[in-house]
């Protein structure tokens, strides 16, 4: 373990976040708020530690190996979530720093849930602060700094496959940095649109590009207390969920499309039939237990999108939905969307697997002989990817459950802490319940509640194995 090298990409990433809260500090000089020394003095002592660090770690590195990789990759997010704190701390946004780490952490992973009440009252600095944390923290951190730092060409592999979520992790092009810059390419045109469109609709520029950057984020974090609703109106609401169904598409369809399949490149993907279906199936059964009698058509297709992709936006209290219909979100938020794109949960790919997996198994008890294989777009699945998703899918329903107990242990009521539990290592964020439904936030919540639902929200947005491999014994051995 060379933690020279872990020490000098740390301090990368340090600088790149420093240089966004100067950005911040320049919207709040825009704007004329009291807020805008607190970011650019932030900034510029982040990028200092940023700085200093590089210095300390000496020359650049030109190998990583995948137990840096992984451990780069997990300590990346807590650090930055501890420094990206700063801000909320030194502007008084915050009183605790635990209620800032909670909030600075939940954007990062792209969870949206969130400690801050007044939404509509707090500086535009602090709100486009929470939007860019989670506008980085979607396409990911890490995926920025190869974009960025060719010299990752030769080990950076081992952080791509680290973070970037699903069970098979393909370069989209020969190089990773190419990659890299490809993934944050096709990102920054979908947020770029999304923004357009919103603005033309009738948001002003400000709110139009903070919701786009939390729509294709798949965050969910809102500059309203009523998020979506306090527009309340129907176009909105179907640009919304346009762009939160394209944020939860693999992105790698996106860059085939790009480069001339624009319809075949999807058509002819297995998940994302699956993916479609899926989510027509389940609109489908939100009408059939009469969702349509307490909300529109255009508020149901919005919260269903906003929670099957992990997103969190809000333009309707679902808590007065059917029970039934609250069973299905459940159902939606444990699921996600597609690997390969910024929305959290266990993944369309994986249940696709999965499914298919068990009836192969169904198939092999009648005919002990047959040879029968799992195929995904035309392609046979190896039996060791199959096993791993076994493997997750297991460990997945355990981090659950053992987060539930332990938020449990805290003093929290046993549905709200199922209830965080799942949103928080589904990256989704509003929950289940008075405490943290759609209706309230997760302020209230003890402070070591809130300490290990961070835990879940970084577990979950790295899928459980990259956080637990740092937490086994057997990492750690020569």
């Amino acid at each position: 373990m060379n933690i020279k090298t872990i020490t000098w990409i740390m301090g990368n990433l340090c600088a790149l976040f420093g240089i966004a809260m100067l950005t911040t500090g320049l919207v709040s000089l825009f704007y004329h708020t009291a807020h805008s020394p607190h970011f650019l003095l932030s900034g510029a002592a982040v990028i200092a530690l940023g700085l200093f660090l590089k210095v300390l770690s000496g020359p650049y590195p030109t190998t990583i190996n995948r137990r840096e990789g992984c451990l780069i990759v997990a300590l990346s997010w807590f650090f930055l979530s501890v420094i990206g704190a700063i801000p909320f701390m030194v502007t008084g946004v915050c009183h605790s720093f635990i209620n800032a780490f909670f909030e600075t952490a939940s954007g990062l992973t792209t969870t949206g849930a969130t400690i801050l009440n007044h939404l509509d009252q707090q500086p535009p600095s602090i709100l486009f602060w929470r939007s860019m944390l989670q506008w980085f923290g979607g396409m990911g951190i890490i995926v920025l700094a190869i974009a960025i730092m060719p010299f990752l060409g030769i080990g950076g592999m081992q952080m791509f496959k680290a973070e970037v979520p699903g069970p098979v992790k393909d370069k989209l092009t020969a190089r990773i940095s190419q990659t890299g810059k490809a993934l944050w390419l096709i990102y920054c045109t979908l947020t770029i649109a999304c923004a357009a469109a919103y603005w033309a609709d009738g948001m002003n520029l400000f709110d139009a590009v903070n919701h786009a950057m939390c729509t294709l984020s798949t965050g969910g974090f809102s500059t309203h207390d009523a998020s979506f609703g306090f527009y309340d109106k129907p176009s909105l609401n179907w640009i919304a969920t346009l762009f939160m169904f394209l944020g939860g598409v693999n992105f790698a369809l996106h860059y085939a499309a790009l480069r001339g399949g624009l319809y075949r490149s999807y058509i002819c993907d297995g998940e994302f039939l699956t993916y479609l279906c899926w989510l027509l199936a389940l609109i489908a059964a939100l009408w059939l237990v009469g969702v349509t009698s307490h909300v529109r058509w255009d508020q149901m297709a919005f919260t269903l999108l906003s929670i099957a992709t992990s997103t969190g936006f809000i333009n309707a209290d679902y808590s007065f939905w059917p029970p039934a219909a609250l069973l299905l979100l459940a159902v939606a938020m444990f699921v996600g969307a597609s690997a390969g794109s910024t929305a959290g949960g266990l993944k369309i790919i994986r249940m696709m697997l999965l499914s298919r997996q068990s009836l192969v198994e169904l198939k092999r008890f009648l005919h002990p002989a047959a040879i029968l294989h799992v195929k995904v777009n035309h392609r046979t699945v190896p039996d060791n990817i199959i096993q791993s998703l076994w493997a997750f899918a297991v460990l997945y329903i355990c981090v659950i459950f053992a987060l539930s107990i332990l938020v449990s242990l805290t003093g929290v009521d046993i549905l709200t802490s199922i209830s965080a539990s799942l949103t928080c290592i589904s990256n989704t964020g509003p929950g289940f319940g008075p405490t943290i439904g759609p209706a309230s936030n997760y302020l209230t919540l003890p402070a070591m509640a809130k300490i290990l639902l961070v835990v879940g929200m970084i577990a979950g947005r790295l899928e459980i194995f990259t956080l637990l491999l740092i937490f086994s014994p057997f990492f750690w051995r020569r």
